[in-house]
């Protein structure tokens, strides 16, 4: 997306990238848990949304979906789930962030990234809160986050073509007409 997108269009976009992070942890819910997999593990797929945000926005715009992911976790689900989502969303996201801007890194590893920081932001919240080991589920989790890590990024990488039309309509419109005819 381009920089000089209004301020208003970035923000419209985030709520409607914070929606659809919404619709596809919807969809998560949905489906039946993974075989041999540790409870409550999901796929991340509302991760989706915030990546492409974190590489088309940038990082305030991606922490904002990811705030809207974790207020609606409070909203619906109360206080523990909310702060394990808002600690998981922001971790990732930021890792994710990072990775995409700074290194370039490809989608697969920033999606494993995510994933894997997601995962250790949770077990630290749960600890928290409960004061219980939880150790014993960094074997399971990191082995589940760099599956459900590679499977995020490459679904990103094949859904990045009708994503960069999405984003190019957002960009486009009066204000480069307008840049356009000043320059003229």
């Amino acid at each position: 997306m381009p920089k000089h997108t209004s301020p208003a269009r970035r923000a419209a976009l985030t709520g409607l990238l914070g929606a659809l992070a919404l619709a596809l942890s919807l969809v998560e819910n949905l489906l039946p848990p993974l075989p041999g997999m540790p409870p409550n593990a999901r796929l991340g797929l509302s991760n989706l949304a915030a990546m492409y945000t974190a590489g088309a926005l940038g990082l305030p715009w991606a922490l904002g979906v990811a705030g809207i992911k974790a207020g609606f976790g409070f909203l619906t689900r109360g206080v523990a789930a909310g702060l394990m989502s808002l600690s998981g969303g922001m971790v990732s996201t930021f890792l994710m962030w990072l990775l995409l801007k700074k290194t370039g890194s490809g989608l697969a590893l920033v999606g494993v990234s995510g994933a894997l920081g997601h995962n250790l932001a949770q077990l630290m919240v749960a600890w928290a809160l409960t004061s219980q080991a939880v150790l014993f589920y960094v074997p399971f989790l990191g082995i589940y986050g760099v599956l459900t890590g590679i499977l995020t990024g490459t679904v990103l990488k094949i859904t990045m073509p009708a994503l960069e039309r999405v984003g190019k309509y957002w960009g486009r419109g009066k204000v480069q007409e307008q840049e356009k005819t000043k320059g003229s």
